[in-house]
C-alpha cells in the first residue's frame, strides 16, 4: 500500500511541529523545510486544522503550532482520515471486475488494509518524534 501525498505530508508536518521548541513557522516555513509547493502544504494544514490537531494564527507573530490533541493523536487516525476508508483496489469502477460476485480477494485486501491501520492506531505523533527522527527533524528545518 502506498499512502498519497497529502498523506505524507501530513505526517511530516504534525512531526515537525512537535519538535518545533516553542517556535511558530509558517504554512511557507514548512512548505520550504519539506520541499514541497506551498498550496500543497496549505491544503493539508487547513485539513489538519480542520481536525484540530494543530493551530494556525494569521499575522505578526502569527504561524503554525501543534496542539494538545495533535501531539497525542494516533497515527493511525490521521492516515484513516487523509486516506480515507475505501478498498485498496476499485471493483466497481468504469469496467466492473467480472470476478466480484464471487471474488475473495477484495475481502482479504480489505482485512489486510485493517491490519496495516491497526498496527498504527497505538502509535503518537509523540512516539514518532522521539530521538534519532526528532534531531533529525530540527537539522532539517535549520538548513531551510
Amino acid at each position: 500500500m502506498r499512502l498519497l501525498r497529502s498523506t505524507d505530508l501530513a505526517l511530516r508536518v504534525l512531526m515537525r511541529l512537535a519538535v518545533s521548541g516553542g517556535t511558530t513557522p509558517t504554512t511557507r516555513d514548512v512548505a520550504a523545510a519539506m520541499e514541497v509547493p506551498y498550496t500543497h502544504a496549505a491544503k493539508v494544514v487547513a485539513e489538519l486544522q480542520h481536525m484540530a490537531l494543530l493551530e494556525a494564527r494569521r499575522g505578526r507573530g502569527g504561524g503554525l503550532a501543534l496542539t494538545e490533541k495533535g501531539r497525542t493523536a494516533s497515527v493511525g487516525a490521521v492516515v484513516r482520515a487523509f486516506e480515507g476508508d475505501g478498498d485498496v483496489v476499485d471493483c466497481e469502477g468504469a469496467t466492473p471486475c467480472p470476478l466480484n460476485s464471487g471474488c475473495r480477494l477484495r475481502g482479504a485486501l480489505r482485512q489486510a488494509q485493517e491490519a496495516f491501520f491497526a498496527s498504527l492506531d497505538p502509535i503518537t505523533v509523540a512516539d514518532i518524534v522521539t530521538s534519532p527522527t526528532g534531531p533529525l527533524l530540527l537539522g532539517i528545518s535549520a538548513r531551510a
